[in-house]
């Protein structure tokens, strides 16, 4: 029997220091207490949490509206829905989900209409007394709105490069280690353990995929962790309706064109597409393009009714894509993005031909320019002959 206790009081002892060495005891002489430690158990932390922050600015808001870029991506969408049902479901409040410009990309088009998302667009939006809003995956000034005037923001949640101006803003959340803006969200929903139906889930589990399935991959820890999270509470079959949404032939005809169209400079291959049926089809342009094993950087560029389109996409690490696109771009237009992937609009005074091509011409020279390449005359990504030869077959 002694032994037994004598084993018992060993095994105390040994937990008990233990213990006292994970700042656990915190009575022991001359042990500090921890200040930022997780708990297992809910998540939460010693000091006050990020989620904490965000819900004690809106408290006594009426309405929470929730805004982001022109042209919503997955990311900002689920990132919107994420914030709107921590928002029910922590405070009660009421809440809108805008769309600044259309949809038009159509896995995202499937993505709203599969998930029975409402969207409100912003040129209809009134703002009420005891209205707030929150900006999600953007910040103000970036040039990335088609109107930001009048907007009751009172935080900013997002993750990327490009710097805004966010002087004066309450709340203002912004991770640039941070994949996607959804993978923020993710953190403030388990910090307050809030569950999520598979609807939110499968929503900011598509807008974290749009943004860390590119290669080489953006993300951290902290994404890794919000998609083991959320990947159980996803509707797979959702999710692959919503990855494999069917295309309009004009997407075809687009892809064509840019292909046809593709110049190489070195590292560097430029895309051109004269009528863009959607603008986010040059982003899909050059994330074909960046593939191509000849090539660090690849640019697409494109009209979209009275605006001249750019994304650029780069291979390597550290390439700082959206600060070279926005050096590029300068006062012509508005442009920014990530390390490896980046974008931008020049607003046009003029569509004709000659207008376009001196802009196109300028872009060139500042791109190589910027990526220290040598004037010269592009090389075709298909010759002319090859293309000829298949339009005879």
């Amino acid at each position: 029997m002694s032994t037994v206790l004598a084993k018992a009081d060993a095994l105390q002892a040994k937990t008990k220091k233990k213990l006292l060495r994970n700042g656990k005891v915190m009575k022991a002489k001359g042990l500090k207490k921890p200040s930022t430690r997780k708990s297992k158990v809910n998540y939460r932390t010693t000091t006050q949490l990020r989620s904490d922050r965000f819900l004690a600015e809106i408290k006594n808001a009426t309405r929470v509206t929730f805004v982001s870029h022109i042209n919503p991506d997955p990311d900002s969408i689920g990132s919107m829905v994420g914030l709107a049902h921590l928002v029910k479901s922590v405070l009660g409040k009421k809440i809108r989900l805008t769309r600044d410009g259309l949809i038009n990309r159509s896995e995202n088009r499937a993505m709203v209409d599969l998930l029975g998302l409402e969207l409100v667009p912003m040129d209809g939006i009134e703002w009420h007394e005891g209205d707030v809003a929150v900006m999600v995956d953007s910040q103000p000034k970036t040039g990335r709105h088609s109107n930001e005037n009048g907007i009751p923001l009172v935080a900013v949640i997002d993750h990327h490069d490009t710097p805004g101006n966010v002087r004066g803003i309450p709340f203002v959340d912004v991770r640039k280690s941070m994949g996607a803006t959804c993978s923020v969200v993710a953190e403030y929903l388990r910090e307050q353990n809030v569950e999520v139906s598979f609807k939110v889930a499968t929503a900011m589990m598509y807008g974290m995929e749009t943004e860390l399935m590119g290669f080489p991959r953006h993300a951290s820890s902290a994404d890794e962790e919000a998609l083991l999270w959320l990947f159980p509470k996803a509707d797979k079959d959702l999710l692959a309706e919503i990855r494999n949404a069917r295309l309009p032939q004009s997407h075809f005809e687009g892809v064509v064109q840019a292909l046809q169209s593709s110049f190489i400079y070195d590292r560097l291959i430029i895309s051109w597409v004269h009528d863009l049926p959607q603008p986010e089809l040059a982003a899909e342009v050059v994330d074909f393009l960046i593939r191509f094993e000849e090539v660090d950087w690849a640019v697409c560029a494109g009209l979209f009714e009275n605006k001249l389109i750019l994304s650029a996409r780069a291979s390597g690490a550290n390439a700082k894509a959206g600060e070279l696109l926005k050096k590029v771009v300068g006062r012509m237009g508005r442009a920014g993005g990530h390390d490896r992937r980046a974008g931008g609009a020049i607003q046009m005074k003029s569509i004709s031909f000659n207008a376009v091509e001196q802009a196109m011409a300028k872009l060139r020279k500042r791109l190589l320019k910027a990526l220290h390449i040598d004037e010269c005359r592009g090389q075709r990504l298909i010759s002319r002959k090859e293309m000829l030869e298949n339009l005879q077959s």
